[in-house]
């Protein structure tokens, strides 16, 4: 892996050799995306970045520069590298988030860096509009405090919303603490991107080959994370909470349809309380799903499952794991022209107002 360090307004981006792959020692040309001769601009909603000021007041849990995961070194480079590897992507515009790491940490220092974070954002996104949007970060230790940074990032700093973990500290999004933060961004139209940290729970049975906590580990983060907010009735307090899941809302998509026969098969194991307002599987229709689902099977059957309004572009860049995530759209056959344009930028343009 090819490894550059320039520092430009604070933001750290990773180079992952896809722009030494792409270039060839020159730059790329930054080539346009058109479906059936309509050009369209392409928005990519699951891209990481890391503020090197807010990252070491981390300390140990910020990624490790000698980590061996691909990426996560978040190698800082200049600004324009970025968009050169966006450019070989066929991305024109990313939106950026910072996975939230400090919800174990005290509430002031994690106040702290939502500050940094926030800031850093909106400068980052203020000078180059056209090429980046952003999540903001949020204290949800704090969930009164969270309910300010939020109002304040969307309606001072020009963010789109909120990037959040799958849980806080091991407590489910579905409590009911964290109802005044789901009822402002409710009121500013704010959109919540669930980015999954792993089950630590089950790190035991993570142990071996293949990198389980994360290949099984973040999917089922998220899976738990949906399963409680519509089970719990938080979508039903909240209808029109816009949430977006990464990596094509983990397991969730491939077995809805199970979730509308448990309380059926087993009433004890539901709270006679909660009377949902549909059936458990309709709920994915009001959630947001990103692409990264690797194959055109894949995506037929996440585009089947929640309704092709409902997904939108995601490569989780800086870390290789859908590295031509335009590519991957336009060879699903089973996705109509303006299906395609959707998924690619016009859902995402919708969203986030853009």
């Amino acid at each position: 892996m090819t490894t550059r360090r320039n520092f430009l307004g604070g933001v750290a981006f990773c180079s992952c050799a896809l722009l030494d792959r792409a270039q060839g020692q020159t730059r790329p040309t930054r080539q346009a995306v058109a479906v059936e001769g309509r050009p369209i601009r392409t928005i990519d909603t699951h891209a990481h970045c890391v503020f090197p000021q807010a990252a070491a007041r981390l300390g140990p849990d910020a990624a490790p520069p000698a980590s061996p995961v691909r990426g996560t070194d978040e190698a800082a480079i200049e600004v324009a590298r970025r968009f050169a590897v966006m450019d070989a992507q066929k991305v024109d515009m990313e939106v950026l988030s910072v996975n939230p790491y400090w919800y174990a940490k005290p509430r002031d220092l994690a106040a702290e860096i939502v500050r940094i974070n926030n800031e850093s954002m909106a400068e980052l996104c203020a000078a180059h509009p056209d090429r980046f949007a952003g999540f903001c970060s949020l204290t949800l230790q704090d969930p009164q405090l969270a309910v300010t940074e939020l109002e304040h990032a969307m309606r001072r700093q020009g963010l789109k919303g909120a990037a959040i973990a799958a849980n806080m500290a091991g407590v489910e999004f579905s409590d009911r603490r964290f109802d005044p933060v789901w009822a402002k961004a409710e009121e500013l139209g704010a959109v919540l991107f669930i980015h999954p940290l792993g089950v630590a729970e089950l790190a035991g049975r993570f142990r071996g080959n293949g990198w389980l906590g994360n290949t099984i580990g973040n999917p089922l983060d998220t899976t738990i994370a949906l399963a409680h907010l519509i089970f719990e009735g938080t979508l039903d307090r909240h209808p029109r909470l816009k949430v977006l899941a990464a990596h094509g809302g983990g397991y969730l998509p491939s077995y809805a349809d199970r979730m509308d026969h448990a309380c059926m098969v087993n009433p004890s194991g539901c709270n006679p309380a909660i009377t949902l307002a549909k059936r458990p599987s309709e709920y994915l229709r009001q959630i947001w799903f990103d692409s990264l689902v690797f194959s055109p099977n894949a995506l037929r059957h996440l585009v089947a499952q929640v309704g092709p309004g409902q997904v939108v572009l995601g490569s989780d860049y800086p870390f290789p794991w859908q590295m031509a995530p335009v590519d991957h759209v336009m060879a699903t056959d089973s996705l109509s022209a303006q299906e395609k344009i959707d998924i690619l930028g016009g859902t995402a343009a919708r969203l986030l107002n853009l």
